[in-house]
């Protein structure tokens, strides 16, 4: 099995739709041993009940709070003493702010969008970095409308730009601690946080149209991806952005 006795944290797993969970699920499959965080109450009883029989490790943690990062990872290193890997599926920004125009965005609006979706990659590798003492691996999630103009995407869309610059600095800054840090940037998957987005149905029915593989891109696929990124497979790979959208990023609209 490609994960056999390899540890590793999944944040952002909502519910069975959630792209995390599809990850958490395959990388569990080939052995991995996960440890799972979880926003408030109401997501923790999602969560419980899809690892049930599972035992794995359920933090609590808001990554807008620095604390609840710095507890989490401080009851990591209690439970297992290190970290192989970490999967970051985090993303979030109010509801208005993702229809109409970007240019009507809000100053606080941004705030929130880059502070959750992208400052998280940062804040959650600064606290990984002193159990990933012999090397590591980390994954976020991002899509296309941080290099493209997606309609109604507008803030989200440039803090996914942030997250994968982020991406390529951490890449850089961990790279000689034996840390590699890359993304996936998939195509449109119905999760709770795309439920928020206007007119979310008619982004994946362009997609369907126009992508080569002429279907919607599953969860996991993009689960098959990760594990390939977090994987020793991947062990010289660093800093990409690897799509996986059934090929409708290298079409011209």
């Amino acid at each position: 099995m490609m994960m056999k006795g390899k540890r590793g944290l999944v944040v952002g797993v909502a519910n069975k739709w959630s792209i995390a969970w599809g990850i958490a699920q395959k990388l569990r499959a080939e052995g991995a041993e996960l440890a799972y965080t979880y926003q408030n109450d109401r997501l923790a009883k999602n969560v419980r009940e899809l690892t049930e029989g599972q035992d794995p490790i359920l933090i609590p943690m808001d990554v807008t709070s620095d604390k609840q990062i710095l507890l989490t990872f401080e009851l990591l290193k209690r439970v297992w003493g290190h970290l192989d890997f970490l999967v970051h599926a985090v993303a979030y920004a109010p509801r208005a702010a993702l229809e109409g125009q970007f240019v009507a965005t809000t100053r606080e609006d941004f705030r929130i969008a880059h502070d959750i979706s992208a400052y998280s990659l940062a804040a959650l590798c600064q606290s990984a970095l002193p159990l990933m003492s012999e090397g590591g691996s980390v994954v976020a999630l991002s899509y296309l409308g941080g290099t493209r103009v997606v309609p109604n995407y507008n803030v989200m869309g440039v803090a996914k730009a942030s997250l994968e610059a982020s991406v390529r600095y951490l890449a850089a800054d961990l790279g000689p601690q034996g840390i590699r840090v890359n993304a996936i940037s998939a195509g449109p998957i119905k999760t709770l946080a795309a439920s928020g987005i206007s007119g979310f149905g008619g982004m994946q029915r362009h997609h369907r149209g126009r992508a080569p593989l002429r279907r919607d891109t599953t969860q996991e696929e993009v689960a098959d991806a990760s594990l390939f990124m977090l994987s020793d497979m991947a062990r010289g790979i660093t800093g990409q952005v690897l799509y996986v959208d059934g090929g409708f990023s290298i079409m011209g609209d």
